[in-house]
């Protein structure tokens, strides 16, 4: 079992920026992807960004790219997503995921989720 702990959410203006967390726990192999999805009111859950734990591959939703990086610390079990440039479209609950199928942008293909950060911009 996976465990994860997302952190690191809230309110900001537009044009800002921040860093979320996902501390994973229990057996989470290195060899999972791990990925970052959001899901707005009344909207389908969608990617934002993905990677292996080592970083020999990573992804972005195109709405993010530019703005958003994510990166791993695999001493501390951590992902991360660094948000900058926030816009009042990200406002969303944002969900930190792991799985075993690598490259993945369907929700679906994850197995493990944490509970959930929420993010809200502001104008």
């Amino acid at each position: 079992q996976v465990q994860l702990v997302e952190s690191g959410g809230g309110l900001v203006q537009a044009g800002g920026s921040l860093r979320l967390s996902c501390a994973a726990s229990g057996r989470a192999s290195i060899t999972f992807a791990m990925g970052w999805f959001r899901q707005a009111p009344g909207k389908d859950r969608e990617f934002v960004a993905a990677m292996s734990w080592t970083g020999n591959w990573i992804y972005y939703a195109d709405s993010v790219k530019g703005r958003f990086t994510i990166s791993s610390d695999i001493a501390k079990n951590t992902v991360y997503l660094q948000m900058n440039s926030l816009k009042p479209e990200d406002t969303a609950v944002y969900y930190c995921a792991a799985g075993r199928l690598h490259g993945s942008r369907v929700p679906n293909e994850y197995e493990y989720w944490g509970q959930g950060t929420q993010v809200t911009v502001s104008p």
